[in-house]
């Protein structure tokens, strides 16, 4: 009997409509599959032989909407911080940001937590939740991550990584410059 093949993470289809959108907005494929899971700035610093603080780290919130359902916010942050939400719920004019669990994650971004890409979100609050069009969610983007030449984010899956730079990340989301932590 064959032994069992593991399917590469880089073909999973989370990546591969990523890897579509790179290019659709002129940045290089520069998506990389590694042997561990990234699923934390640590691990995939040292999957890369870099520090944390320059991995891109997607973490998602949720704002209150009128609508009763929590709209999502990603924050963009260096894996050197720590988000502080007082801070970030101040600075977005709110009197706090909403923890949201994995089911939440999975259906505004469409990505699984420790795979959650900076774009390339498929839910909306127009479409709702089983929307296939991508949208940008109100996007921070962490000031401290300008002090690295090299930026890694999350590309889809948590073994998938892709190489960027800041004012690309900056130009992929529309985000916000804040100081998050």
């Amino acid at each position: 009997m064959p032994a069992a093949t593991t399917p590469d993470p880089a073909d999973h289809p989370s990546v591969t409509r990523f890897r579509r959108l790179l290019i659709e907005h002129d940045h290089p494929d520069t998506v990389i599959a590694l042997p561990d899971s990234a699923r934390t700035a640590v691990e995939a610093a040292a999957a890369l032989g870099t520090t944390p603080g320059s991995i891109a780290s997607s973490l998602v919130f949720g704002i209150e909407s009128p609508a009763g359902q929590p709209s999502p916010l990603l924050v963009v942050t260096s894996g050197a911080h720590r988000v502080n939400t007082g801070r970030v719920a101040r600075l977005l004019g709110i009197e706090r940001l909403l923890r949201v669990d994995a089911t939440f994650v999975r259906a505004a971004s469409g990505y699984a937590i420790g795979g959650v890409a900076p774009i390339g979100w498929r839910a909306t609050e127009t479409a709702g939740a089983g929307s296939t069009q991508p949208y940008q969610p109100t996007t921070l983007i962490d000031a401290s991550l300008a002090d690295h030449a090299r930026l890694w984010a999350a590309a889809g899956h948590p073994h998938c990584v892709f190489e960027t730079t800041y004012s690309n990340l900056l130009r992929l989301t529309g985000g916000t410059v804040a100081d998050v932590d």
